[in-house]
């Protein structure tokens, strides 16, 4: 029973955002000095982080050892998998990440009855876990019985320790802190202390970290304040006997532990990293900047450093990135400290420049404090960042948590630095700084500061050494174990996991019921439609009567969203099926530049700069990508978020974008240097390389995601460059040709969002862009490209292929990609029993976690969502080895199929509860309620009543239409000749991988990445890697008078 007392905790402070309806309140536990922090804002989801300072002085990965062990059962609740499966009951989700200097502990729920219902009990399993030895064995590290190490947290470090980002950030680390400061530490662990980390010192930090007055409940969302202050003061009862007192000594970690000393000099050196392809490095370069709590100095910084580089005008980027050509960017960030650090990142670097380039970034740190700024320019990056901060607490999930978890981690424990979110008066401050103030802010942190700069130089000797090294080590352990030693580790494994894999009584589960739907306050959108959209459906409403009275205009296909919102929101959907397939490469290209080349406007030239500094003055933000994002990838998207007052004036902007740019020899060029300089990184993520030759196995050419590959950039760019240089008429007239076959009448599907009752001319206003020379109103709208149709014959039936096996250097785990052919309509009637059973299978603590990850196999698995797509993918994600993950997941997923292993009422209940959540996850904010909306109504063309329908019908599914979804539909995933894989792996891997995939039945081959190259007929099909020097020398020469965009998801 709930306490009749007063709960024991004070009102700190609470207040209203000036510019957002969000209300902060702010208390702290008197009891135990525990604080809460909620943020009150509308929507379906409750966002609950659970946030910790953790500071540690040795790599030993305790702090990320918790993050894993925290779900392994607590004091009162001593079940692996229980508090999961008690959050997959009450449309929740729960997960965690460790930081350098703190763990959060996330729970997402849809509605406050589920969040409330699992509160208690999780913060029960972060304050009082169960940190047993045989969950240490499983989570963390252990040695299999083959010899190999293994354990979830290993896996996931022996994935990161050697990647080029891992080696050059901790090193810089390693140069600015000393060994006092704990910013200086791998908090996810180094593999080598892994191996000898212990229980009790796992069981020590925790004691030392997680107490009730370390530790902040952070909340965004709809919050019953009287429920949640008594749901924590019963929790608190339940724990104070277990918990340090308020009164016994407690060092506050970070703040009131020794700060760094500043640098005394600039220090620069140059670390190697594992890689075949030795022709692009990177480079980062870190300054000490001013306290995270001066809300005015960071905010400066903020301003600042995107002045310097914030985009394609900016400062260092126009010089280095579009003039110069010395990288493909140059990104920034800083760490919120009481000392920030200041980053500075160029990327795709030719490997002999580094120092050269490093050199220049210097220099021109140094050179922009000795002349005046462009105050003009910097008065309109303040008026537009706080524009986007506006815009990010309206619309962002994470953007109050982020601040608040900032501010208790190092702001004041008396709520006055977190009152600062009050307002924006910071901005108002910064508007009246002189040139001068703004150089000498400049001068005080960065141009006159010293620095700590890391050359990230690749190397195939180092990779080939790592192998060896690793060969070696794992073979004199075989060795000293012996088969006795070897079989005494695979009982040990197999004891610890019985062990922790104890059955959870049903009546424990049934103790909390599950919760109302009816709790979950959903966003409601209501949609209009005008010109010829209403050929989907007229429409009865206040939204649409707005439209209808308004002046009309062409009758281009626009849906309007009516939400409660002061921005618009502009979607224009861009279908590529009428677009000649020789020229679909050429998409990268003409998205990365088209927000950054020269157009005609009234007749005269402006050139790229002034474009992109007018869109920055008329916007919020704008991009142009891909349209997975809204469920349709052959198509993109071009989407600006914008003031309500600047509706009309970005619809004449997108007619001059699509309709009056220029296509420069010179921009494109510079586009492809750029292009050219990030495929060697691309090609060094495992994950996306086994997704691209799965792509390429199963995918005809025609598709635009199997075109913007970088395998196929690697070699047709180069033949564009080419081209370039001898035939840049031709390349022209294949962006002329490529632009006519994208901007047409019947090609472009508009989404407005906006409070319609107060947007001027929402319908008319179009015909700026309907108005265009050579639009023709009469054609009919072209069709959205169904999923499936874009297949190849192996797609459409796949298991001929059998099983790829790509070794790359750069890896020290394995990538899997399996493929089958799949549901292709969302009215399949199959559908509702597919999803329940896929929710079923991943469910967190489910079958395959607890096959897979629970068995150190992976850190990760699973399928795809594309349900109309034709096809089922499964994934397993940084594993020690992929195949056997895929056994293991098949012989799971065989077993409940087949009724040897019954359903489990309460994980049929959690997948459910999971369709719930992710319905919630599509409506979060009121832009993306209106999104789905579009998705639904317009890519899908679905009902609008079909995500209410689509959650009726899951609730009636029933264990034999589940069984049967598995057999038909999921099994043949994990079936030789009916399915393909391809794997992407360590070398050292390759061997035993390939034997494996054999053994199951897959026909086998191993090929390089190289082999899945596509030059799309233009001639470019010879190796990449040849003419280097010619390459280096003719890409980073430098001469470019104008520079281009950003990359393919490009977004300003």
């Amino acid at each position: 029973m709930p306490s009749a007392k007063e709960p024991r905790f004070r009102k700190i402070q609470s207040f209203q955002t000036d510019y957002a309806p969000t209300v902060i309140t702010q208390y702290v536990s008197e009891r135990s000095g525990m604080q809460v922090i909620v943020a009150d804002r509308k929507g379906p989801k409750v966002n609950g982080y659970f946030t910790l300072a953790t500071e540690i002085f040795d790599d030993s990965g305790a702090p990320h050892t918790l993050e894993h062990l925290v779900f392994m059962g607590s004091r009162t609740y001593q079940y692996k998998g229980l508090l999961d499966k008690l959050a997959g009951r009450a449309y929740s989700n729960t997960n965690a990440w460790t930081a350098v200097d703190h763990t959060a502990y996330t729970l997402e729920s849809a509605g406050w009855e589920g969040f409330a219902q699992i509160l208690a009990v999780y913060l029960e399993h972060v304050i009082l876990p169960n940190i047993t030895d045989d969950a240490c064995v499983t989570e963390v590290h252990h040695i299999d019985g083959e010899g190999n190490d293994a354990g979830v947290v290993y896996s996931e470090m022996q994935a990161l320790q050697y990647s080029s980002t891992e080696l050059m950030d901790l090193r810089a680390r390693r140069l600015l802190y000393p060994e006092n400061i704990g910013f200086r530490y791998e908090t996810g662990g180094m593999m080598e202390a892994l191996r000898v980390l212990t229980p009790d010192r796992i069981r020590e930090f925790h004691k030392s970290m997680y107490q009730p007055r370390n530790l902040a409940v952070v909340i965004v969302g709809e919050a019953d304040h009287d429920n949640l202050l008594q749901i924590l003061d019963d929790f608190e009862e339940s724990i104070i006997d277990d918990v340090p007192p308020l009164n016994e000594k407690f060092k506050r970690p970070f703040v009131d532990s020794a700060q760094p000393p500043s640098l005394k000099e600039s220090i620069v050196e140059t670390v190697e990293f594992p890689e075949e392809d030795e022709s692009t490095g990177e480079i980062v370069m870190a300054f000490f900047g001013p306290s995270c709590n001066d809300q005015i100095q960071i905010t400066a910084l903020n301003l600042l450093m995107t002045y310097l580089c914030g985009s394609s005008v900016s400062y260092i980027e126009n010089i280095m990135v579009e003039k110069e050509e010395l990288a493909s960017s140059v990104s920034w960030w800083w760490d919120s400290r009481p000392n920030s650090v200041i980053w500075f990142q160029p990327t795709g670097v030719a490997t002999e420049k580094l120092e050269f380039v490093y050199e220049r970034l210097v220099s021109l740190l140094k050179e922009v404090v000795t002349k005046p700024l462009d105050m003009s320019y910097m008065g309109e990056i303040i008026r537009r960042e706080r524009r986007q901060v506006k815009f990010q607490a309206e619309g962002s999930e994470h953007f109050y948590s982020s601040n608040i978890i900032t501010d208790y981690l190092f702001g004041k424990r008396d709520g006055s630095t977190l009152a600062e979110l009050q307002g924006l008066e910071e901005y108002d401050v910064l508007e009246s700084w002189t040139d001068e103030q703004w150089r000498e802010f400049l001068r005080q942190w960065i141009s006159d500061a010293n620095h700590v700069a890391v050359l990230g130089k690749p190397s195939m000797e180092l990779a080939t050494k790592l192998k060896e090294t690793e060969e070696a080590r794992v073979a004199k352990r075989k060795e000293e174990l012996g088969p006795e030693g070897l079989e005494k580790l695979k009982q040990r494994l197999e004891e610890a996991k019985k062990n922790n894999d104890h059955v959870i009584p049903p009546e424990m589960l049934d103790k909390w019921k599950v919760p109302s739907p009816n709790s979950i306050h959903f966003i409601e959108s209501a949609t209009a439609r005008s010109g010829k959209a209403r050929g989907i459906g007229a429409l009865d409403s206040p939204s649409q009567k707005i439209i209808d009275a308004a002046p009309q205009g062409k009758p281009l296909f626009v849906q309007f969203e009516n939400v409660s919102t002061d921005f618009v929101h502009i979607t224009v959907h861009v279908g590529t099926s009428e677009t000649n397939v020789t020229y679909k490469p050429l998409l990268h290209l003409l998205t990365d530049n088209f927000f950054n080349t020269p157009v005609m406007r009234d007749g005269e030239r402006i050139g790229f700069e002034d474009v992109v500094k007018q869109l920055e003055k008329d916007t919020i933000s704008y991009q142009i990508s891909g349209a997975g994002r809204i469920g349709d990838y052959e198509s993109m998207v071009i989407q600006f978020q914008v003031e309500r007052e600047k509706y009309e004036s970005t619809i004449k902007w997108l007619r001059t974008l699509m309709f009056d740019n220029i296509f420069d020899p010179v921009r494109i060029k510079a586009a492809v240097v750029k292009a050219l300089a990030d495929i060697p990184e691309a090609k060094r993520d495992g994950r996306g390389m086994a997704l691209e030759v799965d792509m390429a196995i199963h995918t005809v050419r025609e598709s635009f995601p199997v075109a913007k590959r970088t395998l196929v950039k690697a070699v047709y760019l180069r033949r564009i460059k080419k081209l370039l240089e001898e035939e840049p008429d031709t390349v022209i007239g294949w962006f002329k040709e490529l632009s006519r076959s994208l901007f047409t009448f019947q090609n472009i599907r508009v989404l407005v969002t906006a409070d319609l009752a107060k947007l001027q001319n929402p319908v008319a206003a179009w015909d700026a862009l309907s108005t265009a020379p050579g639009l023709d109103a009469s054609k009919d709208i072209l069709p959205i490209t169904p999923p499936y149709s874009v297949l190849s014959d192996e797609g459409r039936s796949p298991g001929t292929y059998g099983a790829v096996v790509i070794p790359m250097t750069t890896l020290d785990s394995s990538y899997s990609v399996s493929t089958a052919a799949g549901l292709q309509s969302y009215n399949d009637p199959r559908l509702p029993a597919y999803l329940v059973a896929l929710g079923y299978l991943e469910t967190v603590e489910g079958p395959l976690w607890n096959a897979v990850r629970g068995n150190g196999l992976a850190y990760g698995v699973s399928f795809s969502r594309e349900v109309d797509g034709g096809y089922i993918q499964y994934r397993v994600y940084r594993s020690p080895d992929a195949s056997k993950a895929i056994d293991a997941s098949r012989a799971t997923v065989a077993k409940i199929a087949s009724g040897e292993v019954p359903l489990d009422r309460h994980l049929i209940e959690g997948a459910i509860s999971g369709i719930v959540m992710a319905v919630a996850d599509e409506q979060a904010t009121m832009a993306t309620a209106a999104q789905q909306n579009f998705v639904v109504g317009v890519i899908r063309g679905l009902d609008a009543g079909w995500n209410r329908h689509i959650l009726e019908r899951v609730r009636d599914v029933t264990e034999d239409q589940i069984r049967a979804a598995l057999t038909d539909v999921v099994l043949p995933v994990f079936e030789p000749g009916k399915s393909n894989v391809v794997v992407t792996c360590a070398p050292i891997m390759q061997e035993n991988m390939e034997k494996t995939l054999q053994t199951m039945g897959y026909k086998t081959q191993i090929q390089p990445l190289s082999h899945f190259y596509d030059d799309y007929g233009i001639g470019g099909g010879e190796n990449p890697e040849e003419d280097e020097e010619d390459e280096d020398d003719d890409s980073m020469a430098g001469g470019s008078q104008d520079g281009s965009g950003s990359d393919d998801d490009m977004e300003d």
